[in-house]
């Protein structure tokens, strides 16, 4: 999900608006039916739409069941599923699916009465979507880590070489039609980088590969931030972004303004980015909680816990946000948003 300071640095390497709601034209009927589009699982899991990434295997991660105490977050997006090299998945291309720190955290998450979603993919290391040599075997991989820990949903966080090539592009969106298939109920989300007026021509032609595979995708999030140049606050940049995502979204698929609203999510970054004198506040984050819960999206998240917290002497910027704020104070407004 990021490129260098907050991007994700991984273990190996780096790891990883407001505008008044539109008025629902179509008939009663066509309305339910967008409704109905929408996966039931969202809202029979309270906490899945606000689960901020938290990344364990680099900047000092905090206990996540600290995590939860301290702010009653229930949810959590733990990252990120590589490539071993091959067409297997592994906790940062290198760490086992069971049997390691990994389970040991998700099992405490829900031991104290939460759940996690799993992010494929981020900024750097060996893809699946690229060593996988077709569909069926991505599939087959990403069916290994749901397998893994039962999961209530999926996040592909598709970036860098993944995002820029065609195949895999295509590859990702029918492995991600092979899974939901196979799974029913199963919440997925597709997460890329964006411009400041809603994802480029890559991320356009994802959304529209996605329509014409038939995907029903539950959630196209986009990362609000890296921008390199922005108008405005960067909370009204991402609501600019949020807004091209929606036409986008709804162009695709032919969902009505109320359904498109309710595909869409965003995955922010806390305090300062990449980009110099680029910097997302907490009131930044606040003008998207009134976003996402005017519009009712399908997720809000932020990369990362890890750096949700002052920086100290000598602190690694992918551990801290780079701004002044107490503890937990962007994930406390994160968790505000219950879908």
């Amino acid at each position: 999900m990021r490129k260098t300071i907050g991007v994700r640095l991984t273990a190996p390497l780096l790891a990883a608006t407001l505008g008044p709601a539109a008025l629902l034209l179509a008939p009663v009927a066509s309305a339910a039916a967008d409704r109905a589009v929408a996966n039931p699982a969202v809202a029979a899991a309270p906490g899945m739409a606000a689960a901020p990434y938290e990344y364990l295997g680099w900047g000092n991660p905090q206990k996540p069941t600290d995590v939860m105490k301290a702010t009653g977050v229930k949810w959590f997006t733990l990252a990120f599923i590589l490539s071993d090299g091959g067409c297997n998945p592994k906790w940062d291309g290198s760490r086992p699916l069971t049997g390691g720190s990994d389970e040991a955290a998700i099992k405490s998450i829900r031991a104290a009465g939460g759940d996690v979603v799993v992010s494929v993919g981020g900024w750097s290391g060996n893809k699946l979507g690229e060593k996988c040599s077709s569909a069926s075997a991505l599939a087959g991989a990403y069916q290994k880590v749901i397998d893994a820990y039962k999961l209530k949903a999926f996040d592909i966080d598709i970036e860098d070489t993944e995002f820029g090539n065609a195949t895999v592009r295509q590859r990702v969106v029918d492995a991600l039609k092979i899974v939901k298939t196979k799974n029913p109920g199963l919440v997925t989300y597709i997460t890329m980088g964006t411009t400041p007026t809603g994802p480029d021509a890559t991320g356009k032609d994802l959304i529209k590969r996605g329509a014409a595979a038939g995907l029903a995708n539950d959630g196209w999030v986009v990362m609000p931030f890296d921008f390199g140049g922005h108008s405005g606050t960067m909370g009204q940049a991402s609501v600019g972004a949020l807004e091209g995502l929606k036409a986008a979204v709804k162009s695709a698929y032919g969902y009505s303004d109320d359904a498109a609203y309710r595909h869409i999510g965003v995955s922010s970054m806390n305090g300062k980015t990449d980009d110099a004198g680029e910097t997302v506040t907490t009131a930044d984050f606040r003008t998207l909680l009134g976003y996402a819960q005017q519009h009712h999206i399908a997720r809000y998240a932020f990369w990362s816990v890890n750096r949700d917290r002052a920086c100290g002497s000598g602190t690694d910027a992918d551990a801290c946000s780079g701004v002044a704020q107490s503890p937990y104070e962007f994930t406390k407004i994160v968790v505000q948003y219950q879908g």
